[in-house]
């Protein structure tokens, strides 16, 4: 007796052992996936030192996504400082 996990793929289950397996498919749609799953993970976690060639940048951009955080930082940094010089030279506390 299996189950049926994923039909399309041929994935069946055995309820007694626990084990998924093949009912005479095979798993090569499904290894594909798994492999385009983790080159994207292992991209997003590249992407949080901000440096490297990531999957979907163009050559020649190896810095950008630190240059961009950098100008991001900045901007904010002059907003709340001048927002906070405003409240404390008008006293509008």
């Amino acid at each position: 007796m299996f189950v049926e996990v994923l039909p399309e793929y041929g994935l069946v289950i055995d309820p007694m052992v626990g084990v998924v397996s093949t009912a005479g498919e095979s798993l090569a749609p499904v290894l594909e996936k798994v492999a385009e799953l983790e080159a994207i993970s292992g991209d997003m976690v590249n992407m949080l030192s901000g440096y490297g060639n990531f999957l979907s940048s163009f050559p020649g951009r190896e810095k950008t996504i630190a240059i961009a955080g950098n100008m991001t930082a900045f901007w904010y940094g002059i907003a709340i400082g001048l927002l906070v010089a405003g409240i404390f030279v008008f006293h509008l506390i």
